[in-house]
């Protein structure tokens, strides 16, 4: 599934035919609700959409219609949609590392709304008509609900905001620094007293944005329940395009 995602970068700098026989032949016809780092057949199909929006060519309307046809899975007015949100307004798609899909979605939306306001387009979703706001307005939200604007007013980037989370679930955050503890701590090692401990780290992992809350806004604040606690770089990496596509526009 990965592999649509890298053929579809290498036919943008190449321009190669091969590359492109390869994203269609790795099966980017499929219609996902999905952007995960597993799943990239959405990021292939709203990259290559590109060439239809801003290039004006037709040869590619067929990957303009399903990036609108997954958008349309993801709109919450959509009579298309299959996707979840929390009472507080967060995408919520699988309960483990949620937050990973809300980033990498949110992604997309920003992306395709910027192919839309160059070109002044709108689609539908069966009767709701979508412009570039109904993309950038859901967008905002998810990206307003990671930093903190949520029930339960907590950032979910570390180190962000007032209240942020306190117990991630990361080796080298909660365990002390050499100065504290010189003393060798062994592979197996750290589980006691440092990861059962109710301490907060000791060590702020500044700017990691964890697993995020459950499908009712909730986060309970446990360092061992990984599928909330986690950060991953593909949470974070994702995350970094619609920070600045929302920079760029203010």
């Amino acid at each position: 599934m990965s592999y649509s995602w890298g053929a579809a970068w290498l036919f943008r700098a190449t321009n190669a035919v091969f590359y492109y026989n390869l994203v269609k032949s790795l099966g980017a016809g499929d219609q996902p609700d999905i952007f995960s780092w597993d799943n990239k057949y959405a990021g292939a199909h709203v990259l290559l959409s590109r060439r239809a929006l801003l290039n004006g060519d037709k040869n590619f309307d067929q990957y303009k219609q399903e990036a609108e046809n997954f958008m349309c899975k993801i709109l919450p007015n959509s009579p298309s949609s299959s996707t979840q949100y929390t009472q507080g307004g967060l995408m919520y798609k699988l309960p483990e590392s949620n937050l990973q899909y809300v980033t990498s979605i949110t992604f997309l939306l920003t992306t395709y709304s910027k192919y839309m306001s160059a070109t002044k387009h709108t689609f539908n979703c069966g009767n709701v008509l979508v412009t570039t706001n109904t993309l950038r307005s859901i967008a905002k939200r998810q990206v307003d609900y990671i930093l903190g604007a949520n029930p339960l007013r907590m950032s979910y980037m570390v180190g962000y905001g007032p209240y942020f989370p306190k117990r991630v679930h990361h080796r080298g955050s909660s365990l002390p620094s050499i100065e504290a503890h010189p003393q060798t701590i062994g592979c197996d090692g750290g589980f006691n007293p440092f990861f059962h401990s109710m301490n907060p780290n000791p060590n702020i992992l500044v700017g990691a944005i964890v697993g995020g809350p459950n499908q009712n806004d909730g986060f309970p604040d446990d360092r061992s329940d990984y599928s909330h606690f986690e950060p991953a770089t593909y949470i974070n990496g994702a995350f970094v395009g619609p920070l600045a596509y929302f920079t760029g526009i203010h």
